[in-house]
């Protein structure tokens, strides 16, 4: 398991001939999913091959934070900006989902017209299509395949999309890996912390940012509620405990932070410009050697995008769920 840097939804197209199955899917797809459903393979093309524009000035959008973060100025005013200027970012297609036998172009045809396009491609197959899906897998063409006859289709489809909207972007990870230090990058990949932090991350937000500088993950939730989950190296205890005293913490506070029981939200404080009391909040092992801690800590309402430009109202604006074509 590997802890995604930079994660957010996306949208989840389907293609499909039988309008049926659609409507299906549509019934039992997840709610807080975006899905857009086409029944033609040009309407589904046409509607992807638009996008690589998009996916670029996002991307472009992500490295100018960097190139600013780079001059000195601070990663989490600038995520919050970004999450609070940039609301069309849920509507970039994360999953593409086609089946392979269709009358008018097969699914891998289909699949081929999409040269720029860089989301992640599932195949769904006949019985009597299983080899071209495997071969289709081996050459990279695909990123899955589910055969239609799998027993209980939907929550296997369902458990796919799940893993690949899980799946770090290889091009925002390299964006966003230059933050972390040599150290912070080794503690992030032992296993057992990422684990922690990806099973922290789906019980707390739908969003989130993984960054060294300070080191700690911003996330946010459905409703725009962010919240800044501080990462501390067990090694690293000591200079917060000092640094926690130059800012007025009493001795019994100094005492739990040198012995791993709570954090400071010292340099939340410092980018965000706070200018209340130090807080200190309950500190938990991220990983199972006990080397990283963690501690989360809630960004006032005043620094975070506005409500209305959250995932689920967001959600709510969009078209509803019907078969395009």
């Amino acid at each position: 398991m590997s802890f995604p840097l930079f994660h957010r939804p996306g949208t989840i197209v389907f293609l499909d001939d039988d309008h049926d199955y659609l409507e299906m899917l549509a019934l039992v797809l997840p709610r807080h999913w975006h899905v857009k459903l086409f029944l033609r393979p040009l309407e589904c093309i046409n509607y992807l091959q638009q996008e690589p524009p998009f996916w670029e000035a996002d991307a472009w959008n992500q490295q100018l934070l960097i190139d600013q973060w780079r001059e000195g100025k601070p990663l989490i005013p600038q995520i919050l900006g970004y999450w609070s200027k940039y609301t069309e970012r849920y509507a970039l297609t994360r999953v593409c989902v086609v089946d392979y036998s269709m009358p008018a172009m097969d699914g891998l045809q289909a699949l081929g017209e999409l040269v720029d396009w860089p989301g992640s491609r599932v195949l769904l197959t006949g019985q009597a299509d299983e080899q071209v899906a495997v071969r289709a897998f081996n050459r990279g063409l695909i990123d899955q395949f589910i055969a239609k006859q799998t027993p209980d289709i939907s929550r296997r489809l369902i458990e796919a999309v799940e893993h690949l909207l899980g799946t770090p972007n290889a091009r925002h990870a390299q964006t966003w890996r230059v933050t972390l230090s040599p150290e912070q990058n080794a503690l992030l990949r032992i296993p057992s912390v990422s684990r922690d932090l990806s099973n922290f991350a789906a019980k707390h937000w739908i969003e989130h940012v993984v960054i060294g500088d300070p080191f700690g993950v911003l996330g946010m939730d459905a409703m725009g509620n962010v919240s800044w989950l501080q990462l501390e190296p067990a090694e690293g205890l000591r200079a917060l405990a000092e640094l926690a005293e130059l800012e007025g913490v009493k001795p019994a506070g100094l005492q739990e932070i040198r012995e791993g029981r709570r954090l400071a939200d010292l340099e939340l404080r410092q980018a965000l410009g706070r200018s209340q009391p130090v807080e200190l909040n309950a500190a938990f092992t991220v990983g199972d050697d006990a080397a990283l801690l963690g501690a989360l800590f809630p960004v006032e309402p005043s620094h975070c995008p506005d409500v209305a430009n959250s995932y689920a109202n967001w959600l709510v604006r969009q078209d509803r769920r019907n078969v395009q074509g």
